[in-house]
């Protein structure tokens, strides 16, 4: 798949999950998708709700959040077209954990952040099968 990320809203991503440094942070993306293209056109923060003790290599939310954010894509004629988060200290590699908790047809972007900043943001999707990630070009525009 073809991933188009606005650069303000990789920036504002960047931002929160090096902001959340060491735990993992995350949200939604919103955007349009075409066949194998997907246009991101907002994003939106959510809280992690993992314990304290389980953020440094866990994120999740809450499935009101999940309805609230398909609501309010609905009303402005968008779609949820996937999600993100941070893998402190860690590369931008989905993990078992990711791979258990995600849905096919979402478009997932991993950063990989350290104390001295972000790496190189991943964009990923689910395989129809749930059996693997296969990795999408972003292009960050």
């Amino acid at each position: 798949m073809q991933i188009a990320l606005q650069k303000p809203l990789h920036q504002r991503i960047l931002a929160q999950l090096e902001a959340a440094h060491p735990d993992e942070a995350g949200g939604f993306l919103l955007g349009t998708a075409a066949g194998d293209a997907v246009s991101i056109v907002d994003v939106v923060p959510i809280e992690n709700i993992f314990t304290p003790e389980e953020r440094y290599h866990r994120y999740a939310m809450t499935p009101q959040d999940w309805m609230r954010l398909e609501d309010q894509a609905d009303a402005r004629g968008l779609s949820l077209v996937g999600y993100y988060h941070s893998h402190p200290d860690s590369p931008a590699i989905p993990s078992v954990y990711d791979r258990d908790h995600a849905l096919p047809h979402f478009v997932y972007l991993i950063t990989p952040i350290y104390a001295q900043g972000a790496g190189e943001m991943l964009a990923w999707h689910l395989d129809d099968d749930r059996a693997a990630f296969t990795s999408d070009t972003l292009s960050i525009v």
